[in-house]
């Protein structure tokens, strides 16, 4: 059954598709709890910790904290969200937008994001086709979305995210799963590291101003081991490029100027593209070389 399941599923692209998509939409809806609840952990965390080092006695909590306990709430009325109010995107039209409880206008944010995972998705499996590499980069894709988020939300990049992404990239090279050899795939997560490290040291120097954090220089170190070291000029001009793009939009349509952006998300978003598209990136712009 299961391997007939399989076959069908690699000999059918369209199936494995909407397959892709309904699971992009499932762990998007993941995505949210992780995107809201982990920076709330981390900082839990910090604090704990800066008690210890003071001796100071524990804070006083609501109790465990995680991705999975407590139950989803209403911050206002407290009402907790039932699986069927948690189908993505469904449950949210279902419900006009609004808490059942208290008829609190819930963002659109959720949604988007569900079918934004559902999209990256459903273009993966259309792009990669069936087999274990569309695991991994599906893996990469749900992580790079939720490191985004976080980092326009907070200017934080989880060591959490950063470090399962590279750890991944890095088991796919040395599995032979991965295009990228294994000597590429570490001597990428090197110099994607060291690379940015350079540019916030000259540019601290230079300025006496930090321009990016060290989350950066660990998202692009795990970027590396996924493409190769070859790929990450690409992925630092397409985060300039992205970057750019998202700043003229900002001021076109919202009219708004941030003093600081995080390039989180940006770098993460090159890095995507990169993977999927690097290849032809790079083919077409040595092709303009040799018209």
């Amino acid at each position: 059954m299961i391997s007939d399941s399989l076959m069908l599923l690699s000999s059918s692209p369209t199936l494995l598709i909407g397959l892709c998509v309904v699971m992009g939409l499932l762990v998007g809806s993941f995505l949210n709890v992780v995107i809201h609840r982990l920076p709330l952990m981390m900082e839990r965390s910090w604090k704990q910790e800066a008690r210890e080092v003071l001796e100071l006695p524990a804070e006083e909590t609501d109790g465990i904290f995680n991705l999975a306990t407590p139950r989803s709430r209403c911050p206002k009325c407290g009402h907790a969200i039932r699986w069927y109010e948690n189908i993505p995107v469904l449950s949210w039209l279902a419900l006009r937008g609004k808490c059942r409880g208290c008829k609190t206008p819930i963002s659109k944010r959720y949604p988007i994001i569900e079918i934004v995972s559902g999209i990256l998705a459903g273009l993966c499996a259309w792009h990669f086709g069936y087999g274990p590499w569309l695991a991994f980069t599906l893996f990469a894709t749900w992580v790079l979305l939720a490191a985004a988020m976080i980092d326009a939300d907070t200017t934080l990049l989880p060591d959490t995210l950063n470090y399962w992404l590279l750890w991944a990239g890095l088991l796919a090279a040395v599995t032979g799963v991965s295009p990228v050899s294994l000597n590429d795939a570490v001597i990428g997560a090197m110099m994607g590291y060291l690379s940015l490290w350079s540019i916030y040291w000259l540019f601290k120097l230079i300025t006496g101003k930090e321009g990016m954090g060290y989350g950066d220089f660990k998202l692009l170190a795990a970027l590396g081991a996924w493409v190769g070291w070859q790929y990450l000029p690409v992925i630092i001009l397409l985060s300039s490029i992205v970057g750019l793009v998202f700043a003229i939009a900002m001021m076109i349509f919202s009219g708004e100027r941030r003093a600081q952006i995080p390039f989180g998300p940006y770098l993460a978003t090159a890095g995507w593209i990169a993977l999927l598209w690097g290849d032809s990136i790079v083919s077409s712009y040595l092709g303009m070389f040799k018209l």
